[in-house]
């Protein structure tokens, strides 16, 4: 052992090395934090380089998803995390550690210790705080979750998250909001200006020249920039990646291998001269199959809120092409699929406020009319008004605006 002179430069090359070794927790600088009477949770979701770089293995492949929480407690009495809230299909430390080192013959015993002891502990005692790691399923994008505190009294406290995760390139990212329209063109309107000025907007999309007829704009919607993300997102809905050289090559990997990519992008539909300031899709077992929705904001306001106007649509097949990157085979029935949107919003308890408007034209299933790419769609001509809520709203509270309007059967 080196000792006398040499002991200040051994001192110093063993802190060096244990300061190398010690491993990064920047993602901690994106913590978020919410307080309920005096319980405290924090969290914060690391990236896939971050995830791999603090655990040694790729997690993200392994679609493990590590989510970091600190709860603290200035109860009088111990508190409960209930990890099945968080996540009901959660992997444990040791089970993280196999499935990320590539199984249990490729994992050694200081990695499951490594997982182990950073482990998000159940109890947290009076004035006690926690720290460790649950093991989710992977949602890139927006990661979206609960986590629920169990009292002494019988009582849950949920809190409510959704983590921005660095990594994709979705396609609102960039979007400004504030300055979409100038100035005076924004409008604040009453319910009869309203549904006059709804009915008066395009029946459909169309393309960049601004030459020919798509998909029917079929939805509206009313909420804030925050609340319409989060009322998707609780529904079920993934954000999307923009156009480029790594999304289109995911997606060819899924269209060649049949498999499923939630965050494969949504071509581009044009209204007001722009495409789709931001899109939401529900992907199935393979990248041929998917609900996907665009929206666009107006320059109009109701009581203050953000009026936004949209298409839904169900992809039942998809091919490459050279041309336009994708090109989907629609469900013909529109109407369907926008009905589903209503019934998933309202199950997840996102929508306050529900009404029907006339304005993209009728079509019937003996004579329909064809999008972009030629695929034949037949509708009643309604827009669903869909006012998004902030906060959940049982199914049996959600109010009829009665706009004028009700859905019809082709």
């Amino acid at each position: 052992m080196l000792q006398g002179k040499y002991a200040p430069l051994l001192a110093l090359l063993l802190v060096a090395t244990a300061f190398a070794q010690a491993p990064d927790t920047g993602f901690l600088d994106r913590s978020i934090s919410q307080t309920d009477g005096a319980v405290t949770v924090t969290v914060a979701v690391p990236s896939g380089s971050e995830t791999q770089d603090f655990f040694g293995v790729p997690l993200y492949k392994r679609k493990i998803q590590p989510v970091w929480l600190e709860i603290s407690n200035a109860r009088d009495a111990t508190v409960t995390f209930l990890p099945l809230g968080l996540d009901p299909q959660y992997f444990t430390p040791i089970e993280s550690a196999f499935l990320g080192a590539g199984g249990a013959r490729k994992t050694d015993k200081s990695t499951r210790k490594f997982f182990f002891d950073r482990k998000m502990n159940m109890y947290i005692d009076p004035g006690e705080t926690r720290t460790g790691f649950m093991f989710t399923s992977l949602q890139e994008g927006t990661k979206s979750f609960n986590v629920d505190v169990y009292t002494e009294d019988d009582h849950i406290i949920n809190f409510t998250f959704f983590v921005p995760v660095p990594g994709l390139r979705l396609d609102h990212s960039d979007a400004d909001w504030e300055n979409l329209y100038p100035a005076e063109e924004f409008r604040e309107l009453d319910k009869e200006e309203l549904i006059e000025a709804l009915a008066a907007m395009p029946c459909c999309t169309t393309d960049k020249k601004a030459k020919g007829t798509g998909d029917p704009l079929n939805l509206v919607v009313l909420g804030d920039v925050d609340d319409v993300y989060y009322a998707f997102i609780r529904a079920g809905w993934d954000e999307t990646e923009v156009v480029s050289l790594s999304s289109l090559t995911r997606m060819g990997k899924s269209f060649v291998s049949g498999s499923e990519y939630r965050y494969s992008p949504v071509s581009g539909l044009y209204v007001f001269g722009r495409p789709q300031d931001v899109a939401f899709q529900k992907a199935r077992d393979n990248i041929n199959e998917r609900n996907h929705l665009r929206l666009w904001m107006t320059p109009l306001r109701f009581e203050g809120v953000p009026v936004w106007i949209g298409q839904i649509s169900r992809d039942i097949g998809v091919r490459l092409t050279a041309k336009t990157v994708t090109t989907h085979k629609v469900d013909p029935n529109v109407d369907e699929t926008r009905e589903y949107l209503v019934e998933n919003l309202a199950y997840s308890q996102a929508l306050a406020k529900l009404g029907y408007l006339d304005g993209t034209g009728a079509a019937s299933i003996a004579e329909p009319r064809g999008n972009l790419t030629g695929d034949p769609y037949f509708t009643d001509g309604k827009r669903v008004v869909l006012w998004i809520s902030s906060t959940p709203t049982d199914f049996g509270d959600i109010e009829d605006l009665d706009w004028g309007a009700q859905p019809q059967d082709n």
